[in-house]
């Protein structure tokens, strides 16, 4: 809270008045404050706004007149006379145009009125409309630009979904809650998925129900936020609402008839269920939905002194797996299981009238289950186990901690210092079940610990920043410092997990005196390590952590008030690679009061992670149903640098954009092109033939191997209008994206280093396009709503090296709901309520092993849900 400000004119300005405190609180007709609020001196230069809770204090002449304004609002002037304290509420105006967090560091800056697109999402407007139940689905639907890929047979990835904003990495999207830095995932893609070789910020372990917005910077802002945000910023403001129990309960399954043509004794075909016992057969219980999930979620508040607040979030999730037809060698080709907490607090307790504690975090854990890839012969499989083959589940328990606090001040002559703390850690734990270590034969255990992999940040910054009401028409400087430290980390799991045993039953150490049984029918040696995902061992083990220290300042002018321009700055440097500065321009132009202009122009960088500098792992990679052992190797290791891969460094980026907003009674339009270049993008290589390493087919590396340049177009048209007979909304999201890889960056075979088919995983995560058209009417206790998505044409690449061609779809959404009480309202609905699937690929050697690869739109068809919400 930046509470009352004392403006340094009182001391000596205007000689010979006499003058007068005067304070207050602003807010809107339904009682909630209105943060950085205009007030200034009728007739002179004597200014101030509000602090984020509404409360203002001015030193103004006797029998002056206060002026209140604020963009949404009415303007509101006031005579103060002999009155010391003055309490203001605002009549609304135009639609309310949202203060911003992101994006700008000025305190009275709107979306629309930024030199930047920024998407402001009320998350309580798009929950009570969805049926979606996870924070990355519930913004796939929404913005513009963001995409996020459900996977399966991705071993870690089918836990915790890739998502994309731009068509750029997972990871070259910087989170912010409550404006501070949000740590990444430990888990690194490595398998078929979008954001290959990428780590990304797991935004599913927030509780939807905490938020109250998210606002979604869709332009470069490493110059302003650092490293991760060549493709923006996305912000997750957290609820501060008191005396109020707000929540839901809602049920929700799958359609399992599959769209398609598919042979018989496919797995899964016509609602057949996947046996989860020994023999791992499929058996014929007919079954019309599955996927079941249940979200139960609630939210409170209370006050604390007269302008604190603590509110707190509990979710439970639990989600059943889907199953979907798929090729011998997958028979659980379909969505992961997940049972899922989260608890969530947000918090301000006021110190004094200019000073304020605050803090926010939470726990998230979940317990996750996928299937992987089917075993259904040869030396993989032990038949005293499994007479018939079996099909390993990968499961895992995530647990993601994170705590910020800090302490917030305004000072007499009007600087905001903001001093913080935060920390997190996401820690990810295998554990394997229905499987084997063939090594063993009869007597291997059927599940394991696998071990597992945890990173950890900290963050520590001093912020601070004043607002010039008096400097042409407005300055907003602000200048901070930033001090980060991460520590990633590999753990081993049980021996089992990842050793060979020989004939007699001891872990191999010498290869040449120890041999592994010989399965009788192959004639083949059996492998070590449990089937599915082979355990870390300690050769993997990694602990390795780096500093950071970096510098900013950045600058708002409003020139006239119609021209705005903006500059940013910032220096960083780490412990493992050295420095960058980068920097940053932008500008807006009000052609009219209803036209913007605006444009940046912007460097950027990314360091490399350290998960993809330290990670490795030796695993069975399936390529067309045929197992490969695959060793990964860590970046720093020597069997990399014998192959000729250099060591990682930063990626680099140049980011430009233009485009405008109009706003015309009903009407508002925000259109936006982009250019990204982005040299040295850090990927993951295909595989080489490695025969000189002992018990290991093939290798694989992390690299800065491809430069590539994307042009794109976002386009949000939204029109509200109110009648007799209830209110009417439409709103067309829309995102335009053409990426092209420019360079591949070796002297190795570049059709192993990144051929055909690492090409296509790129640019898949870049869609030329998807559109979101919503539609609502509303009135006093009943709401509709129609939604069409539509998903453009990707092309991927399979194992044997042919186009898998996926052509553009449309899906539909329907919800309806019913007030039924004044605190309980009931709403049923569909996605894909037609039941849409991906084309069908026949040729059996699809990357995940069924009959779709993993796109944008989903492969488990129709959901169907109900819900129920109250406010109490």
């Amino acid at each position: 809270m930046k509470n009352f400000t004392l403006i340094t004119f009182i001391l000596l300005s205007f000689v010979g008045f006499s003058q007068q405190i005067i304070t207050g609180k602003v807010t809107d007709p339904s009682g909630q404050p209105i943060p950085y609020v205009n007030i200034i001196e009728k007739s002179s230069t004597t200014g101030t706004t509000t602090d984020e809770e509404g409360n203002y204090s001015i030193a103004v002449d006797k029998g002056a007149t206060l002026v209140f304004s604020f963009i949404g609002f009415e303007t509101q002037e006031i005579l103060v006379n002999d009155q010391t304290e003055i309490n203001v509420t605002l009549a609304e105006g135009e639609a309310l145009s949202t203060i911003v967090v992101v994006g700008s560091r000025s305190p009275n800056r709107t979306a629309t009125d930024t030199p930047v697109a920024i998407d402001i999402i009320d998350m309580q407007d798009v929950i009570t409309k969805s049926g979606k139940i996870e924070v990355n689905q519930l913004l796939q639907y929404t913005a513009p630009s963001f995409n996020a890929t459900k996977q399966s047979g991705s071993d870690g990835a089918d836990h915790i979904d890739p998502a994309t904003l731009r068509g750029l990495g997972p990871d070259q999207t910087l989170v912010l809650i409550n404006g501070k830095r949000r740590h990444t995932s430990s888990l690194i893609n490595i398998f078929g998925t979008r954001g290959r070789g990428n780590s990304g910020t797991d935004l599913n372990a927030i509780p939807a129900a905490a938020i109250k917005r998210i606002e979604i910077l869709r332009d470069g802002a490493a110059a302003q936020y650092g490293s991760d945000a060549i493709a923006g910023v996305i912000n997750i403001v957290l609820k501060n609402n008191t005396g109020v129990l707000n929540g839901g309960v809602s049920y929700g399954a799958y359609n399992t008839n599959a769209q398609g043509d598919f042979p018989n004794g496919t797995p899964n075909t016509d609602g057949n269920r996947l046996d989860t016992s020994r023999d791992g057969n499929v058996i014929g219980e007919d079954q019309n939905f599955d996927g079941g999930s249940v979200k139960v979620a609630a939210n409170y508040g209370v006050e604390i002194g007269s302008n604190g607040f603590a509110n707190f979030t509990t979710e439970y999730i639990s989600k059943n797996k889907t199953l979907r037809p798929g090729y011998d060698f997958r028979r659980g080709f379909g969505e992961a299981a997940i049972d899922g907490f989260n608890f969530f607090a947000n918090s301000v307790i006021p110190v004094t009238t200019n000073t304020e504690i605050y803090a926010f975090g939470g726990r998230n854990f979940r317990d996750t289950d996928a299937y992987a890839f089917t075993r259904n012969g040869g030396e993989r499989v032990v038949t005293d186990i499994y007479p018939n083959g079996f099909t390993p589940r990968i499961t895992s328990t995530i647990i993601d901690n994170s705590i910020s606090a800090g302490i917030r001040t305004e000072t007499e002559n009007g600087w905001r210092i903001d001093i913080n703390n935060t920390w997190g850690k996401n820690n990810f734990h295998y554990f394997i079940k229905g499987t084997l270590n063939a090594s063993l034969e009869e007597v291997s255990p059927t599940d394991f610990d696998a071990g597992g992999h945890s990173l950890s940040q900290n963050t520590t910054s001093i912020d601070f920043s004043k607002f010039y009401p008096n400097t042409m028409e407005g300055l907003n400087i602000a200048v901070g410092a930033e001090y980060r430290t991460e520590n990633f980390i590999i753990f081993a799991g049980e021996e089992g997990s990842y050793a060979t045993y020989d004939t007699e039953g001891r872990p191999i150490i010498d290869p040449s005196t120890q041999t592994p049984p010989t399965d009788p029918d192959s004639g083949n040696l059996r492998p070590g390590g449990s089937q599915g995902f082979p355990g870390y061992s300690p050769d993997n083990e990694v602990d390795r952590s780096r500093t950071n220290v970096s510098l900013y300042t950045d600058a708002e002018l409003d020139i006239t008030d119609n021209f705005l321009i903006a500059a940013a700055a910032r220096f960083e440097n780490y412990s493992d690679f050295g420095s960058t500065i980068n920097g940053k321009l932008a500008f807006r132009v009000k052609a009219t009061d209803e036209f913007n202009i605006r444009g940046s122009v912007s460097t950027g960088f990314r360091a490399p992670s350290l998960a993809q500098i330290y990670y490795n792992l030796r695993f069975t990679d399936f390529q067309g149903g045929v197992a490969t052992e695959t060793l990964l190797s860590a970046n720093n290791s020597p069997v990399t640098a014998s192959f000729g891969i250099e060591q990682l460094k930063e990626e680099t980026a140049v980011n430009a954009s233009l485009g405008f907003t109009a706003n015309f009674s009903d009407f508002t339009l925000t259109l936006d092109g982009y250019y990204i270049d982005v040299k040295d993008r850090i990927v993951l290589t295909g595989t080489f033939d490695a025969p000189q390493i002992p018990n290991v087919n093939q290798a694989q590396f992390f690299a800065n191997g491809v430069d590539t340049e994307t042009l794109g177009l976002d386009i949000i048209f939204s029109w509200e209008s109110s009648y007799s007979f209830g209110d009417l909304s439409a709103t067309l999201a829309g995102n335009i994206n053409n990426m092209t890889i420019k360079d591949i960056k070796t002297d190795l075979d570049e059709d192993i280093f990144f051929g055909r088919r690492e090409k296509a995983f790129l640019l898949a995560s870049a869609p030329d396009s998807k559109f979101n058209f919503n539609t609502n009417y509303s009135s006093e206790k009943f709401n509709a709503g129609l939604a069409l998505n539509y998903f453009s044409a990707i092309t991927l690449v399979d194992f044997a090296d042919n186009d898998d061609e996926y052509s553009a779809k449309l899906t539909t959404d329907l919800t309806v709901g019913y007030q039924l009480t004044p605190t309980t309202k009931f709403s049923i609905g569909g996605i894909n309520i037609f039941n849409e699937y991906p084309d069908q690929q026949n040729d059996g050697e699809t990357e995940a092993g069924g009959y779709w690869d993993s796109v944008q739109m989903g492969f488990s068809g129709a959901f169907y849900y109900a819900r129920l919400d109250f406010s109490f």
